[in-house]
């Protein structure tokens, strides 16, 4: 019996989500179409859909106008602001990450990257690995935090808080989750709201202490993300920085990728 037959006999098997990699990536400059092809049809699929309990992804693109419409200018967590033009997700089911980081760490390592095929022209702008926390949801029925990434929504947008200190960060959570979401989503083009938090890594670097502050919220869009910014996110800044727990580090508006295309490539720039 192979190992991996082992494995699926004990452990959890619910259909939850438990971690999630997210991901905002720029691509070279000049460089963009290419980047796009190689991280569409060998790295998302080998790399991450193709690795065990990694059950959905996907992908978005920021054209350059709306990344003109990102704020704070000056922020913690993408420098320029402009900075980052695709972004992605995949769901790991909860309890299994580690199972897949024992197999997506080989993979890479010794497999993909002696052949060059994780060398692509882009650089990380924000990545990491993220700990669901939970889900505030406009309707009543409809889809749920496990279908977010299949539903045909027009649009993503991605809001960072970074709360004022570890121990305020329990307390954002709380707030966010049973106050504040349910009533930002009440009447509005969002669906649902699903919440992360940063893990820290084995080796964080030197006075890097976001990792036990940050948050990160996927808001899912019924229309373009860019009708909804100024109506549905700008009051959030002052209602977060309110509450003296926290404050607003990122709101960046994304558009779904079309599978198999260059769509809004020519758009970057």
């Amino acid at each position: 019996m192979s190992r991996l037959a082992e494995i699926v006999r004990t452990g959890p098997i619910e259909s939850r989500i438990g971690r999630a990699i997210l991901s905002i990536v720029e691509p070279d400059l000049g460089r963009e179409r290419e980047f796009n092809r190689w991280y569409e049809d060998d790295h998302a699929i080998v790399s991450a859909l193709g690795c065990p309990w990694v059950f959905a992804g996907q992908r978005w693109i920021a054209p350059r106008r709306l990344r003109e419409l990102r704020w704070p200018q000056e922020s913690a967590v993408v420098s320029p602001i402009e900075t980052g033009c695709f972004m992605a997700a995949y769901w790991i089911i909860d309890g299994r990450y580690e199972e897949f980081l024992d197999w997506v760490r080989p993979l890479v390592v010794d497999r993909l990257m002696p052949v060059g095929r994780m060398s692509p022209p882009r650089r990380h702008v924000f990545t990491n690995d993220q700990r669901y926390l939970g889900a505030a949801y406009r309707d009543e029925g409809g889809p749920r935090d496990v279908h977010a990434l299949a539903y045909p929504f027009q649009g993503l947008v991605v809001q960072v808080i970074d709360a004022g200190s570890a121990a305020d960060k329990a307390r954002l959570v709380q707030w966010l989750l049973d106050e504040h979401l349910p009533r930002a989503l009440d009447g509005s083009t969002a669906m649902m709201a699903l919440l992360f938090e940063s893990t820290v890594p084995p080796k964080p670097k030197p006075g890097a202490d976001w990792y036990e502050r940050r948050l990160t919220l996927l808001w899912f869009i019924e229309e373009a993300p860019d009708a909804c910014l100024e109506s549905l996110f700008r009051p959030q800044d002052a209602t977060i920085a309110a509450t003296g727990l926290g404050q607003v580090e990122l709101v960046a508006p994304f558009l779904p990728v079309l599978p198999g295309t260059d769509r809004y490539v020519d758009e970057l720039r």
